[in-house]
């Protein structure tokens, strides 16, 4: 399976990027993993009248521009469905089977997402009714990757 995580933002702290690299080297037997990041607007004072949207709609330019081609596209979203680990990993499975082989999970910056990043998503995916930091949910994600795919092999690990 080839994965693409198109992240706004870069990882800044030490602590986050070993969990990434940790993540990423434990997924390596089991799919291949894009990191695309793009540059994350800076949100304004509060109190700027559509300062917000402004913010959505540049990161969703720069978002849109870098889905890949033939791809199933997941958007990370707190409003999304939300599902269990084996509920995810099933998902992941079906998607194999059907031969869609190419993901590609979106997750937005400290705005969140634009509405056509959201309208584009075959999936929005909510991981919990809590706002996660954008740079932590990138870890969470790939936790959450590796583990799908542990369950899906049947290898020990989930429980």
């Amino acid at each position: 399976m080839h994965i693409t995580l198109l992240c706004v933002g870069k990882l800044k702290e030490d602590f986050l990027l070993l969990a990434q690299k940790e993540y990423l080297k434990r997924l390596g037997p089991y799919a291949r993993i894009e990191l695309v990041e793009v540059r994350e607007e800076s949100l304004p004072a509060s109190g700027r009248a559509g300062a917000p949207e402004a913010v959505l709609k540049k990161e969703g330019a720069r978002l849109l521009e870098r889905i890949p081609d033939n791809c199933v596209t997941i958007a990370l979203d707190r409003k999304g469905m939300m599902l269990s680990s084996e509920e995810f990993a099933g998902y992941l499975a079906e998607l194999g089977l059907r031969g869609q082989n190419r993901l590609c999970f979106i997750i937005g910056g400290s705005a969140g997402l634009a509405g056509d990043v959201l309208a584009r998503a075959s999936l929005r995916l909510s991981f919990s009714k809590f706002t996660f930091p954008h740079q932590l949910m990138r870890i969470i994600l790939l936790e959450q990757i590796y583990r799908a795919f542990k369950i899906i092999r049947g290898e020990k690990y989930h429980l």
